[in-house]
């Protein structure tokens, strides 16, 4: 671990580049609802699982690492003012929401749906019922994230990309922004100019460097990677990075490895914020 750490921080909030810090999560110490149909495991607080001490991370409020049965899922619940992007790792995801939209969300598909000023969705592993065909027996995971928009009360809105192609050129793509710098190079947009999502698929000895920012979120969700300066980084660990960019990350094994971007961070108040305060949030995940 670097030196200083998010509680050295100047009252402004504003960070100087001495005040460095590199938390490492490990897969074994996140929470975790599991059910008969569900395994979820949560970076940060969630549902009835909250911590006062681990409620986001920059503009990141939510990092969970889900696995649905076949036939299961999320029925129709209620979000708001949430800018929420799923990352399909294997099987599929069928989506239905207020708007009207729906979807099957697979491997590769860059997805997020834009809460605003209130929507209604369901997520669930029963493609055949959208599609047609037999019903299978593969389940479906996923990282689903939440971040805080910039604006309340948008219109709530629906988008996906089909990004596979680039994910296999082992680089760090970006999959999600509302950043000036990304614009036109970013697969799908969120109401949040001060965050993106990169990914990257790795082989073997193949690295990447992370972006320079204030606050950086390095995932991965599957494979084994180094993190320069800091160590190993297996399947389900986290790293939270305060100015402290630039890092390379090589992969050990075939990885793929998720990185949020954020240039600015949300004071949650415990006092009057409780677990997913304002998400309209009506069941664990």
């Amino acid at each position: 671990m670097d030196n200083a750490g998010a509680g050295d921080r100047p009252a402004g909030g504003r960070l100087t580049r001495s005040e460095t810090n590199v938390d490492v999560r490990r897969a074994a110490d996140r929470a975790n609802t599991r059910g008969s149909w569900l395994d979820s495991r949560h970076s940060f607080s969630f549902g009835r699982h909250y911590d006062p001490g681990n409620t986001s991370f920059g503009l990141l409020l939510a990092n969970n690492d889900v696995v649905l049965r076949p036939g299961a899922g999320f029925d129709t619940h209620p979000h708001r003012d949430m800018e929420i992007i799923t990352w399909v790792l294997q099987g599929s995801l069928v989506h239905q929401d207020s708007t009207g939209r729906s979807g099957v969300i697979y491997p590769g598909l860059a997805q997020r749906l834009s809460a605003g000023s209130g929507v209604l969705h369901s997520e669930k592993n029963d493609a055949w019922r959208l599609l047609g065909g037999a019903a299978h027996d593969e389940p479906v995971h996923f990282v689903q994230m939440w971040v805080a928009p910039d604006e309340s009360g948008v219109v709530p809105g629906y988008e996906q990309l089909e990004i596979e192609g680039d994910l296999l050129a082992g680089r760090l793509l970006t999959v999600a922004s509302g950043m000036a710098r990304y614009a036109g190079a970013s697969a799908i947009g969120i109401h949040q100019r001060a965050a993106a999502l990169h990914a990257a698929r790795l082989q073997p000895g193949q690295s990447i460097e992370l972006p320079d920012a204030p606050y950086l979120h390095l995932f991965v969700p599957r494979g084994s990677v180094h993190l320069e300066a800091t160590g190993p980084l297996d399947t389900g660990d986290a790293a939270r990075l305060t100015s402290a960019g630039g890092r390379r990350v090589t992969a050990a094994e075939a990885a793929e490895v998720l990185v949020w971007e954020m240039h600015a961070n949300l004071r949650l108040s415990t006092a009057t914020a409780g677990p997913r305060a304002g998400t309209g949030r009506c069941m664990d995940r």
